[in-house]
């Protein structure tokens, strides 16, 4: 009988190690799923506040990975007028975080965002600065758990739960809803570090670039709060971005040398 257990016990805990590989290499499938050596988008950001008022600003974004594959994000605010010229830059450090800077014109200068700034309101939108430096945040950062598999929206997916593997990240956990077909992420529901859920991620509109199935219409919302809907008006993959885009100079003057 004490080997019986024992066996059992063995392949359970084998099947459960299966199921963890599984999930993390579901998840690196979906976080992976886009290759491109850059990317270019303009998008429409309409944030609608709790009490009823509705923001809108248009968004010039460019991602480029280095040469040891780092992601770097540059993003420019073009309207309205009164956040024209901001620029905010973020570079992936290659350990779960990034260093980011913001340059607001009503200053004259750029600044580095501390990382105690990172869960705080991305220039009052639903998106903290950790989730815009976070889009494709690395697998192998979290544990992956498979907790089932539903249909979401007429969609056979799986659900899967991440956990980080270290306190640094802002939530401490995410739910996420993965085609099984095509490995889309089509919800992610996020979790504070006292495992209250705060905010979800959904995906709107997908439509082929490319030759890549892209998100085109994106709507973050707060529990209890508002939502911020992106809507991609122009994207663009594999065009050249000078590297001299990805720098404090070019944060500071929106020039590319």
């Amino acid at each position: 009988m004490k080997r019986l257990c024992t066996a059992l016990f063995i392949l359970m805990f084998a099947a459960q190690f299966v199921l963890a590989q599984d999930a993390a290499d579901i998840v690196r499938q979906s976080r992976n799923r886009i290759s491109a050596a850059t990317i270019q988008s303009r998008s429409r950001w309409v944030t609608a506040a709790k009490n009823g008022g509705v923001t809108e600003r248009l968004i010039d974004q460019y991602a480029k990975d280095d040469a040891a594959g780092l992601s770097r994000i540059m993003i420019e605010f073009r309207q309205p007028v009164s956040v024209a010229g901001i620029r905010f830059l973020s570079i992936d450090t290659g350990r779960g975080a990034s260093n980011q800077w913001i340059f607001l014109p009503s200053l004259g200068k750029s600044r580095r965002i501390a990382s105690s700034e990172g869960s705080g309101s991305f220039q009052g939108t639903d998106f903290s600065y950790d989730d815009i430096a976070s889009a494709d945040r690395d697998a192998d950062l979290d544990i992956h758990t498979l907790l089932r598999e539903e249909n979401y929206n007429g969609k056979a997916c799986y659900v899967i739960e991440s956990r980080p593997k270290d306190n640094s990240y802002q939530y401490s956990k995410m739910v996420q809803w993965i085609d099984k077909s095509n490995k889309v992420i089509h919800k992610i529901d996020l979790y504070d570090k006292r495992g209250s859920h705060v905010k979800t991620l959904e995906i709107l509109e997908l439509k082929e670039v490319q030759g890549k199935l892209s998100p085109m219409k994106t709507r973050m919302t707060t529990v209890g709060g508002g939502n911020t809907i992106i809507t991609v008006e122009i994207l663009r993959y594999d065009e050249p971005i000078p590297e001299s885009v990805f720098s404090t100079s070019y944060l500071e003057t929106g020039k590319a040398r």
